[in-house]
Parts: C-alpha cells; structure tokens; sequence
C-alpha cells in the first residue's frame, strides 16, 4: 500500500458522492418520496458506492500507519551518514545501526509479503484474520529472554515473608505467672474453713465447767463450752489444709535446616526462632486450659478436679449469671473473666430481643465487651461447649526456663551432612491453687 494507492481511493470516493449531491440538488424541490424511480436508484447506488471505497480508504490508511511507524521508528534510531559503514572494535556494526532499519525489515520480510499476497493491492477485508509466519529480525534486543537483554533485568526483593496465620494467645495474660528454681513448686490449698465464731458472754463464775468430763478432761472433744452457764469460754474453729506439689514439665519443638541455608539466608534463622517461640507459646496455652493431665501433660482448668460446674439454664446469659452467683457464694472469689470461644463470642455479639434489637449493641457498639459486668475473654483454645466464669488469677504458671532456642549438630549424623537441629523449649509448671475459683458452664 502506497500514499498514491490511497489518493486514488479518496479520489473514487469523491466521485460517487459527487453524483449523490448531483441528484439531491436536481431534486431540491421535491420530498425524497417523490423523486423518480431512475434518480432514487441512481442516487442508492452512488452512496452504495461510496461507502465501500469508504471502507477501503480505512484499511489502507491502517497499512499505511503500520509501515510510517516502522519507518519513523527506523528514522529515530538512524546514524548520521558520516559513521555509517564503521565497524566497532569486534569488527561487528554499531547498534543503533543495526536496528535502526527494524520496521524496513518487517515490511521488506519475505514473511510479511506472503501474509499480504492473497489481498490485492493490499486491502485487507474487514474482520479478516491475517497471521505471518515468524519474521527473524537480526540483532534484536528483547527483554522477554534470559538470552537477549532479559538477562539484565533482576527481581526486586521485598524482604516480605507472608506466614500463616496464627491464633490470638490470652490465657497466660489472665492467669498469674510466677518463676521458680526448682523443678518441683509446692503449694499449701485450704481444703476445709469451719467459722465457729461467736458472741462471748461475759464469765459469771470461776468455777470449772459443769459438764461431764470426758476421760477427766472437761475439755476433751464432745464436750461443749460455749453455753456453759458459768460464761466465757470461746468457741473454736475448724481449718484444714494440704500441701500440693506441681511438677516442672518441658514444651519442646525443633526443625532441621542446613548450614548453606542459614549462611545465604539472612532472615531465615530468625524466621525460625521466632515461628519457634509461637509454636511453644500455643502448645503452653493448649495445656493450661485443656491439658489432660496424663503422661507429661499438664492438668489443664477445665481438667482440674474441685472446679465448680452450672448447668444450662434458658440461654447463655442466665446460664452466666448463675455460674457468677457460684463463683463468689462457694468460690469466694470476684471473678475477673468469662472466657469463651470464638463461636460462642459471636452466639453473644448476635443475640437479639423480641423487637429484633442486638442486646450487645450491634455492629456499631463501642468499648470492651462485658457480660453483667465481668469482661469477656474470647480464645481459640477454649471450647465451643461451655464457658468459664471464674477468678483467673487463681491459676498459677511458674516459669522454671522461658522459651530459648538452640542450634547444634550434635544430632544423629547432622555434624556430617552439614546440618544443624534447632530447638525451641520452655520449662515451667502449673496449677490451680484454688479450684473452686472457676466455674465451668454447659451452653446446651
């Protein structure tokens, strides 16, 4: 396609709508409707006409852009005349030599005429799909290969490291953590509290007791002094106590890795320290609420033997209220948390009266999320089949080694293999001082 090929077109174009405004002037007169049968074809046709060299006009100033921008892409690059010819120190063109005829070698490729032979005088039909065979272009540079100027192009490093989530820990803030320095804690739990106390009358008499003296003890067991007409004797008291022991235990987890890979990788050593240190801390938290107290697992909460329990009563919220009412009446404790699970934090957040209105504010509600008063501790570690009311601070975690991580390759045939085993590990005991403190209630 040539600018002479195209003014040709544009000058066919011309004529037929030329004869088109021929007949509409010759007709000026008259409606459309009225014209003669010999003027109306005469004047279809014309516009007929007109139309398709319109269309051809467009195919080719379209073969036209394509080749004037492979030409004015060439012109861009082009040398002056005076360095044309020279050779560089490898005896090879200079570069922008090279490419500087790159929309000539496309127009000018044997490729590129095939594609174009079967469209005479080429136009290329609208909506006709046209497909070349591989056209080579000498000296390219392309940034697609690794071959060719790909090779320079190097992948930003984020330093982003996007891990798996992890679940929010909230026991060990709620519970009392203390350290020790042994490997056993002993604990003294008043098992019984017997209050004998009582108003004293005033002693009316010196003389000893007139009760039956028991084995010539008038104090001995079963005799009872508090109302005894001469007065004055005080009324004693009932306690008992035990000695508890709690057992230092160890929470471990190590991975292997190798040499190289802590050597090339700066991050990689920390990354695992710290996704170490998560793993410990999750596995410590399964154990003080949930641990089943066989083998080395501790004795979870919801495990200890002594701890209150509250039927289901109606809903979730009178089932609370009355494990509260037991948590202080027998427990004899303030509680500080009601610790529930995910699900049954949303059974709360979702909860409606008879009109439809949220009973915990809706969506839009502010500030710390309460039930009668006590703060609500939602955790993934506790279950979704009851709830615990209680005093939390009645739970004891003594620390005996915080978590530390260590690398060695003392480890079967690692010092050969060039690896190394990293290990995480805590050590520390628990237990719930005061049972009856915490109060575990059914939701169904």
């Amino acid at each position: 396609m040539t600018a002479t090929k195209l003014a040709d077109l544009q000058k066919a174009a011309l004529v037929h709508t030329a004869k088109a405004r021929e007949i509409i002037e010759a007709n000026a007169d008259k409606d459309p409707h009225d014209w003669s049968e010999d003027d109306r074809k005469a004047y279809d046709e014309a516009l007929a006409k007109g139309r398709d060299k319109l269309e051809e006009i467009k195919v080719a100033k379209a073969d036209l852009a394509v080749i004037d921008s492979a030409k004015s892409l060439a012109d861009e690059i082009g040398l002056p005349e005076s360095a044309k010819g020279d050779l560089d120190a490898l005896g090879n063109r200079p570069v922008r030599e090279r490419v500087k005829a790159l929309g000539l070698q496309v127009v000018e490729s044997p490729e590129f005429k095939a594609m174009m032979a079967p469209f005479g005088g080429g136009r290329i039909p609208e909506k006709q799909r046209i497909q070349s065979d591989p056209i080579s272009i000498k000296g390219l540079f392309v940034g697609g290969t690794d071959t060719s100027a790909g090779a320079f192009v190097v992948n930003e490093q984020t330093g982003i490291v996007e891990m798996l989530g992890r679940k929010e820990l909230k026991i060990r803030d709620l519970i009392s953590v203390r350290r020790t320095g042994s490997d056993t804690v002993e604990y003294v739990e008043q098992t019984s509290h017997t209050n004998a106390a009582a108003v004293v009358p005033e002693a009316t008499s010196s003389a000893a007791p007139t009760l039956p003296a028991l084995d010539g003890n008038p104090l001995a067991a079963g005799a009872s002094l508090v109302n005894n007409p001469n007065g004055g004797y005080k009324p004693e008291g009932s306690w008992a106590f035990v000695r508890r022991t709690a057992t230092v235990k160890t929470i471990a987890e190590w991975v292997p890795a190798t040499k190289r890979a802590l050597a090339d990788v700066a991050s990689l050593e920390g990354l695992i320290n710290d996704e170490l240190r998560k793993d410990v801390a999750e596995a410590e938290e399964a154990q003080i609420l949930n641990g089943d107290g066989t083998g080395e697992n501790f004795t979870g909460i919801r495990n200890w033997s002594g701890i209150q329990t509250q039927a289901f009563d109606t809903d979730i919220f009178r089932t609370v209220r009355k494990a509260i009412t037991k948590a202080r009446t027998v427990g004899r404790v303030n509680p500080n948390g009601i610790l529930v699970s995910p699900a049954t934090a949303e059974i709360i957040d979702l909860a409606k009266d008879g009109e439809s209105r949220y009973y915990y504010g809706g969506p839009f509600s502010m500030g710390p999320r309460t039930l009668w008063g006590v703060p609500v501790v939602e955790s993934e570690s506790q279950a979704d089949t009851d709830v615990l009311v209680g005093d939390f601070s009645k739970a004891v975690f003594w620390d005996r080694e915080e978590t530390t991580v260590t690398i060695s390759d003392s480890h079967a045939d690692f010092f050969i293999r060039n690896m190394v085993a990293i290990l995480g590990e805590e050590r520390g005991a628990f237990a719930l001082t005061r049972p009856k403190a915490v109060v575990k209630a059914a939701l169904s």
